[in-house]
């Protein structure tokens, strides 16, 4: 044996000890892994290996590879943890009705057939490909069925990837179920089934996420082949039962419908999203010979949920409508389960794995560094600040600056009873890009994914972009706070750099830095394309004077894309701040086009036209002044200063308080404005003095 394959596997031999250490005293760790390098080559090897119940989860952690294997599951307390979710496959080619041809009933349909409770499913793909290998419809001979000998095999037939059958409290986290057939995904208990979904990719063709009792699906992507109805529920056991699905999106081939029911059913749809070509077409109750009796009446509900290109009628906000007209923020994992079964308690594998195993922090994120982190190290503040925010993000994806009007502190210990409060206003429309938010969550809970290994930061980032790239309007901008629209928080926002720093994450994504190349692969293309849109709408934006491009104001309107005053102090103007902030962007981009490179050199004279020399800008003691300072500009040698407004056409500066009128003086304005707000700055100095000359030097080659 060579010392290099001795060195690797002595090390993967301390890997798994580490693993088995960190795990409770009662848990069982078993790696599979199909070359040979674990405990089974067989996912089912695996499964048959454990006793048939235990008191804690038996992880069975699963390395990449295709496992072409139907598995059944019917002992309890099963966890299958995939290494990497589009790496770790397992798959089978299976239409329902040739099994049905062979078989009495539907034990064994699916690559995952379950009958035990307390189902864990995470990190992996789970695929029935049989409508993707087999383009044609074709015939069989069919004993078993007395209709026809010779049976129509259909490539849009059923066809599943899991089927579970009195299976209970099933978790299915971060994992693709793929078919092309209908009934994909097939949790069936209605008497007492529980099961919750979260960060899916779902496709199929009709009702292929069709659960039968009380389910949950957060963010969760649906795929749907053919114009047939894409979901489906039972809920006829019980009026309770019911299927929830929050902050998912849908699309699929044109004319695709929503959903339909069989029997007495229960749908909440809330802050979810629909593509354009979704037929106008309600969730409807189907027909049937005979016809089932419907108990409890029609009984879908909407809220916030809305189609790309505008919405039908029939998925306006409807809770009123509901049984005891729950609102937003009562619909949560505890009420979708009426307090039976709390799926949150149950951590990821990842936080079970790696959590022995965190590298050393980096940095902390603004706020107060004392506050909750006495005694406690760097990496202890970095972990508490990145569970705070995945308490603060909102279901829709972004997070919120302020909670209650106080500025959000990650650095704090919130109890039990904060983190229950916080968590249960999720629904709360106050995500924003104003101030950094969002988009520093997003950047601290990548760095602090690759410092720890945690998955759950690097899903929280993930959704987070999922946020900003839906967040982007039809003109290519955002807004400052989304779906909130109201007052000017639909406007397109420079101010403050909101835009410019959401774009520096998608083009960060794109070009794998910043240690975005841990991002999920898929959303790359997306990022491209939000980035490509945006930089648009910057060139759609810079404002003439005279026919010449100069620079920016700090808002737009979102349809017409002409400037607009957002609060009382920020009128129409160019901005110093803002435009400095959008040229260092544009500067960044790789091969620039020609007008990029017009917009660049035009706003970079601007600037040079603009700027006042000589002057300091800066706070100074005033006893007469409330808390003792005020703050002025000052004469200084050498020194340069660039405005943040500028009135358009003459290029003056002027400053306003919360009256909305025009002063030419800083000292005109009321001092609680003139010491809260950046009247001057030296934001385009960096550009001038390095930034343009070397992006000249390498695309000019001047």
């Amino acid at each position: 044996m060579s010392l290099r394959k001795s060195v690797i596997q002595t090390m993967g031999l301390i890997w798994l000890l580490l693993l088995a250490n960190v795990l409770h005293a009662e848990q069982v760790l078993l790696v599979v892994d199909a070359k040979g390098g674990g405990d089974y080559r067989s996912i089912q090897d695996a499964i048959n290996s454990l006793p048939d119940t235990a008191n804690e989860q038996r992880i069975i952690y699963i390395r990449n590879g295709n496992y072409k294997e139907k598995v059944f599951i019917s002992k309890h307390k099963i966890t299958l943890a995939g290494e990497d979710k589009h790496k770790t496959i397992l798959s089978i080619s299976l239409s329902r009705d040739v099994w049905r041809c062979e078989s009495p009933d539907d034990w064994g349909v699916a690559a995952l057939n379950l009958r035990g409770n307390d189902i864990v499913l995470e990190n992996m793909s789970i695929i029935n490909s049989y409508g993707f290998d087999n383009l044609n419809d074709t015939y069989i001979d069919c004993k078993t069925d007395t209709g026809i000998i010779t049976k129509p095999i259909k490539r849009s037939s059923h066809q599943m990837a899991l089927r579970s059958f009195t299976t209970t409290r099933l978790i299915v986290r971060n994992c693709i179920l793929r078919a092309y057939g209908g009934d994909t995904v097939s949790p069936w208990n209605v008497e007492e089934g529980m099961y919750y979904f979260k960060d899916c990719l779902m496709e199929g063709g009709v009702d292929f996420y069709c659960p039968r009792g009380w389910a949950w699906a957060e963010n969760c992507e649906f795929v749907a082949h053919g114009n047939v109805a894409a979901i489906w529920h039972d809920g006829s056991k019980y009026e309770d039962s019911k299927t929830v699905l929050v902050n998912c999106t849908f699309r699929g081939d044109d004319g695709f419908k929503l959903g339909r029911y069989h029997r007495d059913a229960q749908f909440y749809l809330l802050n979810c999203r629909f593509a354009s070509n979704m037929a106008d077409a309600p969730v409807y109750l189907n027909a049937s010979n005979p016809q089932n009796t419907i108990l409890w009446g029609h009984r879908v509900y909407f809220f916030n949920s809305h189609r790309e290109g505008g919405d039908y009628s029939w998925h306006k906000d409807n809770l009123q409508q509901a049984k005891n007209a729950p609102t937003p923020a009562m619909i949560t994992v505890a009420w979708t389960f009426a307090g039976k079964w709390n799926p949150l308690a149950i951590l990821p594998v990842g936080d079970v794995i790696s959590n022995k195993q965190i590298k050393p922090a980096l940095s902390v994120v603004e706020g107060n560094k004392e506050s909750g982190s006495k005694g406690k190290g760097q990496l202890d503040i970095l972990v508490l600040q990145a569970e705070n925010m995945l308490v603060y993000q909102r279901a829709v994806g972004g997070w919120p600056k302020a909670v209650d009007n106080v500025k959000v502190d990650y650095t704090k210990q919130l109890s039990e009873a904060e983190k229950k409060r916080i968590l249960a206003d999720s629904l709360h429309k106050d995500a924003t890009i104003d101030n950094s938010a969002t988009t520093k969550e997003i950047r601290f809970l990548v760095n602090a994914y690759k410092q720890t290994g945690n998955q759950r930061y690097l899903k929280a980032a993930e959704k987070g972009i999922r946020y900003c790239i839906k967040a982007q309007n039809a003109k290519g901008g955002w807004p400052q706070y989304y779906p909130d629209s109201s007052l000017y928080r639909a406007q397109i926002t420079y101010n403050d750099n909101a835009m410019v720093n959401v774009l520096n994450v998608l083009q960060d994504i794109v070009e794998k830095k910043n240690g975005f190349d841990v991002v999920d692969a898929s959303l790359i293309p997306q990022a491209s394309m939000a980035v490509e849109k945006g930089v648009d709408c910057i060139l759609k934006t810079q404002i003439l004077e005279n026919g010449k491009p100069t620079a920016w104001c700090a808002q737009y309107n979102p349809k017409t894309l002409q400037p607009e005053m957002a609060r009382k102090f920020e009128l129409v103007s160019l901005s110093g701040m803002e435009s400095a902030g959008i040229v260092s962007f544009l500067i960044r981009l790789p091969n620039p086009t020609p007008a990029i490179k017009n917009a660049v050199d035009n706003a970079i004279q601007w600037f040079e036209a603009v700027k006042i020399t000589g002057y300091v800008y800066q706070d100074i003691a005033d006893a007469n002044m409330p808390n003792g300072k005020d703050r002025v500009i000052l004469p200084q040698t050498n020194a340069v200063l660039w405005a943040r407004f500028y009135e358009i056409p003459n290029n003056k500066p002027f400053f306003t308080g919360r009256d909305s009128v025009r002063k030419y003086k800083l000292t005109e304005i009321e001092h609680e404005r003139r010491v809260g707000y950046a009247w001057y700055g030296t934001w385009p100095e960096k550009i001038l003095q390095k930034e343009y000359p070397a992006w000249k030097k390498k695309y000019f080659n001047q």
